[in-house]
């Protein structure tokens, strides 16, 4: 800990990520600008779980108070992002608490489940004509706290998405240098594929085929899945919003497998711009025996462990809600100590009966008379004009998220907002997308029923591509827009 800075400087990390039943850990170092691996650990048998494999990383799981802090390590875990969706939202660049409410409303339109039982987080991306835009990260939240309750014993400092942790290491140790770009990273059962922008993540999908179904021993099966492969590869960057896929280049993260050659050129022969990305390990410190194998192998865990070095919070905290390490737990200040709040408590009673003595015997006529010798009466006229026109200003503000709240509360069933326009002595404007006539009219009707809003107007037109509705609606919000 610096005493001059008060800032918490690690010396090192250990990252455990959790992939296909297997548990793989390692722990970094950063020193000089370089990278040190001083260790990395897998789990030997499918029994292990979080409590024993964190153990034999050397991990107390011990109660927080039989335990030793050691403020210079930190220990982070990768949650699987198959159980994450995540969704590519723009919004108008509107103050921050507007555009949460904006980004919160459209998120919750595409969830699988009711709001309260998802849980969501959000990062901003750059402005692009107007627009910011963001990606959403959402996830059962009963899926959150079973995850918190098994590594709760030994209390990691962080709980990221894995998914990050592949597009970290990605920019780190695969020469990811690229300003956009699509990272594929292939496990056993499936595979993960990101779309990084400037090395950050902003949008990620998880296919349910991999490396043993492209490697399967019937010839016939093997070629469906290769082109079933393809298909979806084409599909996620349709979804990604790349219809013409030779523009973003691709990169498979290998470790020099032959596997992984076949699979690049199957994918080039469809049209796509695939390379593999190798391990360059020039700014990273091994032992003698982790090779470029061991370092693809436990790719996803040097990523987490590198993100954990970083000072920024620009990891998409799903977690923000569900879980925070007991020793990040604010200490309580003196004041709220029960002996110290009583006596404060005691003497600010004697100091009120003392106030409202005084108060209470002091006449009206006295505290006029007090007020007008020490004031002219211009002056205590020009003070309650102010007051006036203070509280007549306040009164005409409007309450934009009020507003936002009521219109989030009237879309449902697939209504999504794309934008919302509000200026003072027009109306409000709004403008989105909705699966059908039913739903929109019903939201039409919903607006018009609100408190404060009136003269609802829709102008609807289809969508030749999605066949479904794009629709502009104004309306009237209290005295404001007229």
């Amino acid at each position: 800990m610096s005493t001059k800075t008060n800032i918490k400087t690690l010396h090192s990390v250990i990252a455990i990520a959790h992939e296909e039943g297997k548990f793989k850990a390692i722990e970094l170092r950063e020193q000089n600008g370089t990278t040190n691996v001083l260790w990395a650990k897998s789990s030997e048998d499918s029994s292990a779980n979080w409590r024993t494999f964190a153990a034999k990383c050397g991990l107390s799981i011990e109660p927080m108070a039989q335990r030793s802090h050691d403020n210079s390590r930190a220990v982070v875990v990768g949650f699987n992002s198959a159980g994450v969706a995540f969704y590519r939202i723009s919004v108008p660049a509107v103050g921050e608490e507007e555009t949460a409410s904006i980004v919160k409303l459209q998120a919750e339109t595409r969830l699988p489940l009711p709001a309260e039982q998802m849980e969501m987080a959000w990062r901003a991306d750059q402005m692009r004509n107007g627009q910011v835009g963001f990606i959403v990260a959402a996830a059962r939240k009963k899926s959150l706290e079973d995850f918190v309750e098994n590594v709760r014993n030994f209390e990691p400092t962080k709980i990221l998405l894995d998914c990050e942790g592949i597009t970290k290491a990605w920019k780190a140790f695969f020469s990811g240098n690229e300003k956009l770009a699509v990272v594929v990273s292939m496990a056993g059962q499936n595979t993960q594929v990101c779309l990084a922008e400037n090395g950050r993540l902003c949008n990620a999908m998880i296919l349910d085929i991999g490396m043993d179904d492209l490697a399967a021993e019937d010839e016939a099966e093997q070629m469906q899945n290769s082109e079933r492969f393809i298909q979806d590869m084409i599909s996620v960057l349709e979804l990604f919003g790349y219809s013409d896929q030779t523009e973003l280049p691709i990169f498979l993260l290998s470790d020099g497998n032959y596997a992984h050659m076949n699979i690049v050129s199957s994918l080039n022969s469809a049209g796509l711009n695939v390379q593999i990305a190798l391990p360059d390990i020039k700014e990273l410190r091994t032992p003698s025996e982790i090779g470029i194998e061991d370092i693809y192998e436990y790719r996803v865990a040097i990523g987490l462990g590198l993100m954990a070095f970083e000072t920024s919070k620009n990891e998409i905290n799903i977690f923000k809600r569900i879980y925070r390490p007991t020793s990040k737990k604010e200490k309580k200040h003196w004041m709220y100590s029960p002996k110290i709040a009583c006596g404060i408590a005691a003497a600010m009673l004697v100091l009120f009966i003392v106030v409202y003595c005084v108060v209470g015997i002091a006449s009206p006529v006295a505290i006029e008379k007090h007020l007008k010798a020490s004031a002219s009466d211009a002056d205590l006229n020009s003070l309650m004009q102010r007051q006036k026109l203070i509280k007549s200003v306040a009164q005409q503000r409007p309450d934009l998220l009020e507003l936002l709240g009521q219109i989030n509360a009237s879309g449902e069933n697939g209504i999504k907002l794309e934008s919302f326009h509000f200026k003072k002595g027009q109306p409000v404007t709004i403008a989105g997308e909705a699966p059908g006539n039913e739903q929109l009219y019903k939201f039409e009707k919903n607006l018009q029923g609100r408190k404060n809003i009136n003269s609802v107007k829709m102008n609807p037109s289809r969508d030749a591509k999605t066949k479904k509705i794009k629709f502009t609606i104004t309306f009237h919000y209290r005295n404001f827009t007229k």
